[in-house]
């Protein structure tokens, strides 16, 4: 049995023993092993695979890219809370790492990382071949600023800090003196106080660009410094924005890594309904749908001979109740009678198939993947209305009206729609709220009983983190567990496959005794493109990787 306590190569060698006899999976293997600065042709060969070749066809340079996109108003990235705003901002805002398709993490503004024996020493090396585009070198001095914002626990809506815990100081909520030491311009330290496995994967958050030591928060386009190819030239907000390349910035990229193949990306927002992204590509008014849903998919299928793409996804739908949340003077949702009711009431597969014409795999009510490494079957989610029914009056709630609240979309509302008539079949009181995608996520965290949709992460404990962990300003449930917590922080440190499956079974268990979430299915991404563009398929985490994408030479 090995532990982060042996040597990260004897650990990551009983990983890769693992995934060769079928405990683990290939996925699995390759997001743990390039999180402890295995590369990925290493990690590949440990598997007795080769790295997968580089087949795209030759690309040229130049071009324009109108792209259907949500442009959404711009503040401090690490209060991101939206995808479509790093899907802008990462044209001038890099990262550290990236997280590939095939679940590994590949380096960007670093070139590599070391951890040792119990990952409480992470070395981190950064390219030495990067500049601002103000003409200032990227220095390891860059990347110490950058964690020390990350970990910033009083920046309102900074939802890094929390995932960044093992380097924070519970006193000064602000990064732990002696956690980051810079070694030279090129190599620093990370020390986190307890064995912590999540570091990487936290830097490849969509909310973790790197922004120069002079921004001083706001609007990063307003002075766009960054190490980017592009830089942004238009942005009105609901309307559209553009990118264009920085002529006169030398990227790092292009000798590197290849990509920032387009001359102009631009960002054109059709609000939500998805009626005017197809009417928009039936016009030639865009090349590239940001994702197809629904219905609308055979649309696009028939009618404009698009290439289509499609990607299995962490990506998913949650229906909640606020436990925290009054309603004429009484706190419905504390009572997990009331929870555990709504949630067997709900038959998943008729969400998946009513709300997203069968696209996805069933969810199970506790919001961890079987994509995601730390996955452990408990089985199923439990459909049984009769028992919902009887939980329901034994709360004393049957009489009830619960209002479920939606945003006015295909997919989602449609969904809710679903959920909704389950909830009256079962003899429950409800009402549905739809609101505009305008206003719906200025209160998304308020609501008594909604649904919101969640990006994907790389990580389980990370998505658990974010959403479920007592008092993190993403925690939209009001769900708070002292033993939820505490085991929640032991699967971080737990390296053995089936120690840590373990630890998971009971994190996922207590969220689905608890009633936390209704998570009826993981989504499949789809998107359709234009013949003639290359790399354009969708991301697993649904963010559009710019730099990459390009038309054929």
């Amino acid at each position: 049995m090995h532990t982060i306590a042996d040597t990260p190569m004897n650990y990551i060698r009983a990983e890769a023993d693992s995934a060769l006899a079928g405990i683990t999976s290939r996925r699995e293997f390759l997001t743990r092993a390039t999180a402890l600065g295995v590369s990925v042709p290493a990690a590949y060969s440990m598997l007795g695979l080769p790295a997968l070749a580089e087949t795209e066809p030759r690309l040229q340079r130049g071009g324009i890219l109108r792209l259907q996109n949500e442009v959404l108003g711009l503040r401090d990235p690490r209060t991101f809370d939206r995808m479509p705003m790093a899907n802008l901002t990462r044209g001038w805002l890099e990262y550290l790492v990236e997280y590939a398709a095939d679940g590994s993490f590949r380096p960007m503004l670093l070139e590599a990382w070391e951890v040792n024996a119990d990952a409480t020493r992470y070395t981190l090396r950064v390219r030495p071949d990067v500049t601002w585009n103000n003409g200032d070198p990227f220095t390891a001095g860059d990347v110490a600023l950058n964690i020390a914002r990350w970990c910033d626990t009083g920046f309102e809506g900074n939802v890094l800090s929390n995932a960044l815990g093992s380097i924070v100081d519970s006193e000064t909520g602000q990064l732990r003196a002696g956690a980051v030491e810079v070694l030279d311009k090129l190599t620093l330290v990370v020390r986190p106080a307890r064995s912590d496995i999540t570091l990487i994967p936290t830097f490849s958050q969509y909310q973790a660009g790197v922004v120069h030591r002079s921004y001083g928060g706001g609007n990063p386009a307003e002075v766009p410094i960054g190490t980017g190819p592009y830089l942004p030239t238009e942005i009105e907000v609901g309307i559209r924005a553009v990118l264009e390349r920085n002529t006169e910035h030398d990227w790092w990229g292009y000798e590197t890594i290849g990509g920032a193949w387009l001359d102009r990306i631009e960002f054109l927002d059709y609000g939500t309904d998805p009626v005017s992204f197809v009417a928009a590509a039936e016009a030639d008014e865009i090349d590239m749908l940001e994702e197809t849903v629904g219905g609308f998919i055979e649309v696009m299928d028939t009618q404009l001979g698009w290439a289509k793409s499609q990607a299995e996804t962490a990506q998913t739908i949650v229906i909640r109740a606020n436990q925290m949340a009054e309603v004429d003077g009484q706190q419905p949702y504390s009572d997990v009678r009331v929870r555990r009711a709504l949630a067997r009431a709900i038959d998943p597969q008729v969400c998946l198939e009513l709300g997203y014409n069968g696209l996805g795999t069933l969810g199970e009510n506790h919001h961890v993947s079987r994509l995601h490494p730390e996955y452990a079957d408990i089985g199923p989610a439990v459909y049984d209305p009769v028992e919902a029914a009887r939980l329901m009056a034994e709360a004393g709630m049957s009489e009830f009206t619960h209002e479920l609240v939606s945003i006015d979309d295909d997919w989602r509302r449609l969904t809710c729609d679903a959920a909704a008539a389950q909830w009256r079949d079962a003899g429950f009181k409800v009402e549905r709220s739809i609101i505009p995608g305008a206003t719906f996520w200025n209160n998304w965290t308020d609501y008594p009983l909604s649904a919101t949709n969640w990006s994907a992460r790389p990580l389980g404990v990370q998505v658990l983190a974010l959403a479920y962990k007592s008092g993190v300003p993403w925690n939209e449930s009001g769900f708070s567990n002292a033993r939820f917590d505490a085991l929640l922080d032991q699967a971080v440190t737990t390296s053995d496959a089936e120690q840590r499956r373990q630890v998971m079974a009971e994190i996922q268990q207590i969220l689905v005794d608890e009633g936390v979430i209704i998570q009826p299915y993981w989504r499949s991404l789809v998107r359709h493109h234009k013949e003639d563009l290359v790399n354009a398929e969708p991301h697993p985490t649904g963010e559009v990787q710019i730099y990459r994408i390009g038309y054929r030479a």
